[in-house]
C-alpha cells in the first residue's frame, strides 16, 4: 500500500521484457506524434529513466517507486509544468498497456493539479463570443460584458452609467474619466442591441442594477437608487464575482486588456489606440496592447520570404 492508501501497482510480467530504456524508445519512436510532443516526451522519460534505472526491466517498477520518483523531479513546479509530466506518463503507461507491458492505470496515483487563470494576458476572442452566445448568463451581463470590450473602457465607468448617459441614437455613452474629466465612450452593434432591452423604458437611474432592493439599513445615495425599480447600482465585487464565476476565473479588467491587444494585433495605430483607451501616457498603454504569441506566429508566417517566393 501507499502512504495514502492505494494499493501498489505492479507492471505485468511478460515473455518478452523490454528495459524501462527500450520501452520509451518504443514509445517516442511512435509515427503520428507531433515533433513538438516528442521533444517534450523525450525529455519526462529521460528524467525518469536516470532516476529509475535504464536497464531496469519495464515491470520491475512498482506504482509506489513511480510516484516517488515523480514528485523528487516535478512535486515543486508550477501546475502546468505538473500536468504536463503528469500527462506523458499517463500516455506511455497507457502505450505499455496496450503491448502488455505495463498495467493499466499505473500512473493514476498522480493527480492533475488545478491550473489558476493567467491574469495577465488577453482573452482569447474565441472565448469571449462563447460567453456572449450562452443562454445562461442573463441581459445584464451580457451587456456589461460587451460594452466593457467594445469601449475597452475601465469596469468602474461603465457601472457607473446612468440610463440619461447613454445615447443610442449615436451609439455612445457619456462618463467620467479617470481624470475627472467628461468623455465618450463609443458602443458597437452587440452592446447597442443589449441596452434597451436593459434599461425596458426606464428614463433615470442607473444603467445597471442590483438584483434586489437594497435592505432599509443598507439604503445608498439618491444617485445610485433607480427611481422605477428601488434597486441600487450593481456594485463593482459583485460584477466581478458573476464574471469570474462564469468564465472561469477572468477579471471585468482583462475585458479592457482584451479589447486594446486585440485592437493591436489587428494593426490599430498607436494614437487612436490612446485615444480609445483614454489612456495619458504611451507606457501606460503598452501594457495592455501586446500583441499574443499567435500574433507574432501571424507577423512571422506573414513576412516568411519563402512564403512570398512560392
Amino acid at each position: 500500500m501507499t502512504e495514502s492508501g492505494r494499493p501498489v501497482r505492479r507492471l505485468r510480467a511478460v515473455h518478452e521484457r523490454p528495459t524501462l530504456s527500450e520501452a520509451a524508445a518504443a514509445f517516442l519512436a511512435q509515427p503520428d506524434l507531433a515533433a513538438s510532443s516528442r521533444r517534450s516526451y523525450t525529455q519526462t522519460l529521460g528524467r525518469l529513466r536516470a532516476a529509475l534505472g535504464e536497464d531496469r526491466p519495464v515491470d520491475d517498477v512498482g506504482s509506489r517507486e513511480l510516484e516517488r520518483a515523480f514528485w523528487e523531479a516535478w512535486g515543486q513546479t508550477a501546475p502546468a509544468t505538473w500536468n504536463r509530466h503528469v500527462a506523458t506518463l499517463r500516455s506511455f503507461a497507457s502505450f505499455g498497456a496496450r503491448h502488455g507491458w505495463l498495467e493499466a492505470g499505473l500512473a493514476d496515483g498522480l493527480a492533475r493539479r488545478r491550473e489558476p487563470a493567467d491574469r495577465t494576458r488577453a482573452i482569447p476572442y474565441a472565448q469571449l463570443e462563447r460567453l456572449w452566445r450562452r443562454d445562461d448568463v442573463a441581459v445584464r451581463e451580457k451587456a456589461l460584458w460587451r460594452l466593457l470590450y467594445e469601449t475597452a473602457a475601465r469596469a468602474q465607468e461603465v457601472l457607473s452609467l446612468d440610463v440619461d448617459d447613454v445615447d443610442l441614437d449615436n451609439r455612445r455613452a457619456r462618463v467620467r474619466s479617470k481624470g475627472g474629466d467628461r468623455d465618450w465612450l463609443h458602443l458597437q452593434t452587440g452592446s447597442a442591441r443589449l441596452l434597451p432591452r436593459l434599461v425596458a423604458g426606464r428614463r433615470h437611474g442607473p444603467v445597471f442594477l442590483s438584483d434586489r432592493r437594497p435592505a432599509p439599513a443598507r439604503t445608498p445615495a439618491t444617485a445610485d437608487l433607480c427611481p422605477d425599480t428601488g434597486r441600487a447600482r450593481l456594485s463593482y465585487r459583485r460584477a466581478e464575482e458573476i464574471f469570474s464565476a462564469a468564465s472561469g476565473g477572468w477579471t471585468l479588467h482583462q475585458l479592457r486588456h482584451s479589447a486594446l491587444t486585440h485592437l493591436a494585433e489587428a494593426d490599430v495605430s498607436l494614437p487612436l489606440l490612446m485615444a480609445k483607451s483614454r489612456h495619458q501616457s504611451l507606457r501606460s498603454l503598452q501594457r495592455y496592447a501586446r500583441p499574443g504569441p499567435e500574433a507574432v506566429a501571424r507577423l512571422t508566417a506573414d513576412h516568411d520570404p519563402e512564403r512570398r517566393r512560392r
